[in-house]
């Protein structure tokens, strides 16, 4: 009974270490290798499953490239695996590269891929440059008049600069930057209206490019409107503002009239309470100098004559009658 047992155990374990070798080893991919003349090891796929590297991500593109003639080792590779790379994708750009015959070194496409842009994508368009276009613009021109123009950019990418060059956006901002700069240098919108190349050839020969990842090959103006007159706006905006500064000082001035002349009249009612203050106090005054004896009867008579003499003269010479009795006007 033992030995019956034996032979099958022993065909299990043979069993499971075929299929232990075959997850290990990938040994389609290895005959697909030599069979492209390409020189993979069996232990540098085993080692690849080891260091969690799938052989065919590595091994595939080491394929295309040897077809496509590009010097490539695994090493290279895996290093750029391991970094988090797009392996295919840098081959693929090696190989447009190679056919558009431009020079790019694995180095620097795997330094482009980790840098986060499409290294491939780069390569095409330096072989069909690309169209980026701006949206509408709005600039005012010496004379007051909005300019409202959109602008297309043609442009090729620098693969030199991929690395720390600006995108699209730096390009967008400087070629508007460029269309305002221009149509306000201009002395009237009818000057941009009749010529409007000559945005392009100024905004072009500003050198927008530079540290930028693309080559500007041409700015063409696709589209120029007249917005709004700005300069009338502004005028008449100032005017009102004008109004309301003039307005704001004029009612000052008044406020400050009516306290003046609420103070005047408080002086006034001021002064004529002291007066009757001071006219309330001459009887008293009269009635201790005639007690004391230093004014006579006599003396109090004559200054009621003069008193009724100054008011009759004062009756005459306003035509009515006077204010003391018996007195009239003759």
């Amino acid at each position: 009974m033992i030995f019956e047992i034996v032979p099958i155990f022993i065909i299990f374990l043979v069993i499971l270490g075929i299929t232990i070798f075959f997850s290990f080893v990938p040994l389609g991919l290895w005959i697909s290798a030599i069979s492209a003349g390409v020189n993979v090891g069996i232990f540098n796929l085993v080692g690849m499953r080891l260091r969690r590297v799938s052989p065919g991500r590595i091994v595939n593109p080491l394929i295309k490239a040897r077809k496509g003639g590009i010097n490539v080792t695994v090493n290279q590779l895996e290093a750029h695996y391991l970094a988090g790379g797009n392996v295919d994708r840098v081959v693929n750009a090696l190989i447009a590269a190679q056919r558009a015959d431009i020079d790019l070194l694995f180095e620097r496409a795997a330094a482009i891929d980790l840098a986060g842009r499409d290294v491939l994508n780069a390569v095409q368009m330096s072989v069909n440059p690309k169209v980026i276009e701006t949206p509408v613009i709005a600039a005012v021109a010496k004379d007051g008049i909005e300019v409202r123009a959109k602008a297309r950019v043609t442009v090729r990418a620098n693969i030199e600069r991929l690395v720390g060059g600006a995108g699209e956006e730096t390009i967008i901002a400087r070629v508007g930057e460029g269309i305002v700069t221009t149509v306000g240098s201009s002395e009237s919108h009818k000057a941009v209206l009749e010529n409007p190349d000559s945005i392009s050839r100024t905004v072009l020969a500003k050198g927008l490019d530079s540290g930028t990842a693309f080559q500007i090959l041409s700015i063409d103006i696709a589209d120029v409107d007249i917005g709004r007159n700005i300069g009338a706006q502004l005028q008449t905006d100032q005017a009102e503002a004008d109004k309301r500064i003039a307005q704001a000082k004029a009612e000052e001035r008044r406020a400050m009239a009516v306290a003046k002349e609420q103070e005047m009249k408080a002086a006034v009612q001021e002064m004529r309470a002291k007066v009757v203050e001071a006219e309330a106090e001459v009887p008293k005054a009269l009635a201790d100098a005639l007690k004391n004896g230093r004014l006579g009867v006599l003396d109090y008579y004559q200054m009621q004559n003069i008193q009724a003499d100054t008011l009759m003269r004062d009756s005459i010479s306003k035509g009515g009658k006077s204010d003391s009795p018996g007195i009239d006007k003759k």
